[in-house]
C-alpha cells in the first residue's frame, strides 16, 4: 500500500514534468507565435530574480525542452546556498500530429505533446541569489538546450517595447531646419 502511494507521487505525466492538470478541450488550433507590435513591455524585464534568460526570437517551446532547461538550471544553481529559480512560461497548448502517409480526412491527429508559444524578447527563466559569473555560466549551458537564440539580462535592464522596433526620432523645434533644395539660398 505504501509503495503504491509513493509511486503515484513520483510518476511523471507524459514524459515531462510540465503539463496542465486539466484542460477544457483535448485539442487546440495550431495558432501563431505572437508578435508584439503595440507599446506593451510585458514580460521583457526581470521581475522576481536578479538575472533572466530572454529569447531573441519567437518560438514554440515544447514541455520536454522546458523540462531539460529546468533540470539543467536546477543542477547548476543547487550548489549555491539561497539560490532560487522562477519559470515565466508554461506549456499549455496541446499539439497533435498525424502519422506519415496517412490519407486526407478522418479528423484531427492524436495528441502528441504540450507546448507554449513564446513571443520575441520574452523572459522565460529567472534566477536569483548568486554571483553574476555563476548565472552567466548557467544560462550558457541552458541556451544549448533551446532551439532559438537567447541572452542573459539583469534586473534593471530597460524593457523592450513591442518587437524591438525603435521609431526614428522626429525633429524638434530646437533643431534648425534645413533649407529645402527648391528654394535658392540668398
Amino acid at each position: 500500500m505504501r509503495t503504491g502511494v509513493l509511486a503515484m507521487l513520483q510518476q511523471t505525466r507524459l514524459a515531462s514534468n510540465f503539463s496542465p492538470r486539466r484542460t477544457k478541450y483535448r485539442k487546440a488550433h495550431k495558432g501563431k507565435i505572437p508578435l508584439p507590435i503595440g507599446g506593451s513591455t510585458k514580460g521583457t524585464t526581470v521581475e522576481f530574480g536578479d538575472y533572466g534568460l530572454r529569447l531573441k526570437e519567437g518560438a514554440r517551446l515544447t514541455s520536454r525542452q522546458l523540462t531539460a532547461v529546468h533540470h539543467t538550471l536546477r543542477r547548476k544553481i543547487k550548489t549555491v546556498k539561497g539560490s532560487r529559480m522562477w519559470m515565466r512560461v508554461f506549456p499549455d497548448v496541446p499539439v497533435t500530429s498525424k502519422g506519415n502517409e496517412v490519407r486526407m480526412g478522418k479528423g484531427k491527429g492524436t495528441f502528441d505533446y504540450w507546448a507554449c508559444r513564446v513571443p520575441i524578447n520574452r523572459i522565460i527563466f529567472e534566477i536569483g541569489g548568486m554571483r553574476k559569473e555563476i548565472a552567466k555560466e548557467a544560462f550558457r549551458l541552458v541556451s544549448n538546450k533551446l532551439p532559438v537564440k537567447t541572452e542573459m539580462v539583469e534586473r534593471g535592464t530597460k524593457p523592450i517595447v513591442g518587437a524591438g522596433y525603435v521609431a526614428p526620432a522626429k525633429p524638434t523645434a530646437t533643431t534648425p531646419a534645413q533649407p529645402s533644395p527648391s528654394t535658392p539660398a540668398q
